[in-house]
């Protein structure tokens, strides 16, 4: 039997990023992001939802960039740890051991541990309520080759150990159930 549920965030899971900004060693900071997504593929566009009282919340609106770096089984504490703390009073670099790289075509850093970056530049601030939208435009992907064949160039991001946010929890993405079009596929 289905039942009525109150209204409220329940599309899972998503993927829980982390978010850094900051152009300098000094205002730099990360912090976990779970709402998040792909808005656009031509121009490349995403988007993440903050709170105002945010402590990034003021240095994104300032600045106007982020770079979104995806989060593996291995950061996972680290990515938690950034989604429970303020940057307020931490630095989110140091404590957590994540090394920060100067971004390419982002003022900010990037993390190194991150099997795919994405340097943004805000275009449009949509106030919405509890949270505030940064739609942005894609400046630049940041790859890790490790996962790239040599001979395709395919990037293979599946073997990096991608980890999702449930409901309160964080997983490892399971087995691969098929591929795009699979449905579909002549026989």
């Amino acid at each position: 039997m289905k039942v009525d549920w109150k209204p409220g965030t329940m599309v899972y899971p998503i993927p829980a990023v982390l978010v850094s900004c900051g152009s300098t060693e000094e205002r730099r900071n990360l912090f976990t992001v779970a709402w998040t997504g792909t808005i656009c593929t031509n121009p490349a566009m995403l988007y993440i939802s903050v709170r105002p009282e945010r402590y990034s919340y003021d240095i994104i609106r300032e600045e106007m960039e982020f770079t979104v770096c995806l989060t593996t089984e291995a950061m996972a504490r680290a990515t938690d740890w950034c989604g429970v703390r303020s940057g307020r009073d931490y630095d989110k670099w140091r404590e957590t051991g994540l090394t920060p790289v100067r971004g390419h075509k982002a003022a900010c850093f990037y993390v190194e541990e991150s099997p795919l970056c994405i340097e943004c530049r805000v275009k449009e601030i949509v106030h919405l309520g509890s949270h505030d939208m940064f739609v942005a435009d894609v400046l630049n992907v940041i790859a890790d080759d490790r996962y790239i064949d040599p001979e395709t160039g395919a990037f293979d991001l599946a073997s990096s150990g991608l980890m999702a946010y449930c409901h309160g929890g964080y997983f490892a993405l399971g087995e691969k159930l098929g591929k795009f079009g699979f449905s579909v596929k002549k026989k």
